[in-house]
């Protein structure tokens, strides 16, 4: 059964079935026209907006489609978790090849599903089409913080200390060891190996891997935004800037230093890489410090820090649930450089960009660099 069995209310009645029930303060939702919400006072609503294009930010060949989902989300929550926002509502566009299966059509929405429920974010709408090329997943999400709260990459000073948090390199890992699967039978969700025509159309992973590896996969296929790490720096306001990781460590760094009007310098030997993506890339013969921070998509964050508010970090770190490393400071002159063997040299990279060339949007151009993930966002 594909989607073209179906009609648009049919499926609509399918993601209906899989959320959970709307809160009180959504007046109108799934169903009408529009979506009517009754505002929250003394807060400020903060709007995000991606989309996910199969082919540019994933393939279906290696990415079950519940991951899929989950992504399409975990993208806009970071984004809420930099600004320091309380997820709230979403509004969910699909665009959906006509032989798309049922089944992989439930399971991106049980993806979406699932993550909407563990982070209160409520789908209030949104629109379903017919796409005569790839599947894309657009969500716009909502948030609310206190005006005084945000947070925001255009404060940081020099002399401000930053911090990262969780571990970095992982995900890039994750994606080259799956582009590296695509010969093995597809996982499922539930760990089963199926070898049915469903599931060879929905594509393939790797069915046996260490525990490692699995590690560095499941970075990549189902992200963790830090959205709570992001209220309590906001509710402490404990940072002075900023940013999540979704297009890597680098592009964030260059992006606060340029919006602040800072430099940077950051401390290599600090640097929490993963350890799976540590010892994947030096078998490799990659330098793990400059694949770690110039790949993407591990959605942690960047965050500056006063010297004097040093104390409202620690309580945002308590009760935050992601610990956060010291990698380095902002600076007075422009420079933004990686500290590494007792010399200073430019920072390696400074960030993907969909648009730089054809190529460079392309899935066959990140074969090519596997540590590099493809398709993140721009913004």
């Amino acid at each position: 059964m594909t989607i073209s069995d179906c009609s648009e209310r049919e499926l609509i009645a399918r993601i209906q079935a899989r959320l959970p029930p709307p809160p009180d303060w959504l007046l109108v939702g799934i169903g009408d026209d529009a979506a009517v919400v009754e505002p929250e006072r003394n807060r400020a609503e903060v709007l995000t907006v991606d989309a996910l294009v199969e082919g540019v930010h994933f393939d279906r060949a290696f990415v079950p489609p519940d991951a899929i989902g989950h992504r399409a989300l975990a993208v806009n929550l970071s984004d809420l978790a930099a600004m320091g926002a309380a997820p709230r509502l979403a509004l969910l566009s699909l665009a959906l090849p006509p032989g798309l299966l049922i089944a992989d059509f439930d399971g991106l929405v049980a993806g979406i599903a699932a993550l909407a429920e563990r982070t209160r974010v409520h789908v209030v709408g949104g629109n379903l089409t017919r796409s005569t090329g790839p599947l894309m997943i657009d969500i716009s999400l909502t948030g609310t913080v206190k005006p005084r709260q945000v947070l925001k990459r255009s404060g940081a000073r020099p002399g401000d200390t930053l911090y990262v948090s969780g571990t970095i390199g992982a995900a890039a890992v994750g994606l080259m060891m799956l582009r590296n699967s695509t010969t093995h039978p597809k996982r499922s969700t539930t760990g089963d190996t199926k070898d049915t025509e469903e599931q060879s159309r929905s594509g393939n992973v790797l069915t046996s891997v260490s525990p490692v590896v699995e590690r560095c996969i499941q970075r990549y296929l189902r992200p963790e935004p830090r959205v709570r790490l992001g209220l309590m720096l906001a509710r402490n306001r404990a940072a002075s800037a900023c940013m999540d990781l979704s297009d890597g460590l680098s592009d964030a760094v260059y992006q606060i230093a340029a919006a602040s009007g800072v430099g940077a310098r950051i401390d290599a030997g600090a640097l929490p890489i993963e350890p799976c993506a540590r010892e994947v890339f030096a078998a490799r013969g990659a330098d793990p410090v400059t694949e770690a921070i110039t790949g993407g998509d591990d959605y942690e964050l960047l965050v500056a820090v006063r010297p004097r508010t040093r104390g409202r970090l620690a309580a945002a770190i308590r009760h935050g649930g992601v610990p956060l490393t010291r990698i380095g400071v902002c600076t007075e002159d422009r420079a933004v450089v990686l500290s590494r063997d007792g010399g200073d040299t430019p920072l390696p990279g400074g960030g993907y960009s969909h648009f730089r060339s054809a190529e460079a949007s392309s899935l066959d151009h990140a074969r090519d660099d596997p540590a590099r993930v493809e398709g993140s966002r721009a913004t």
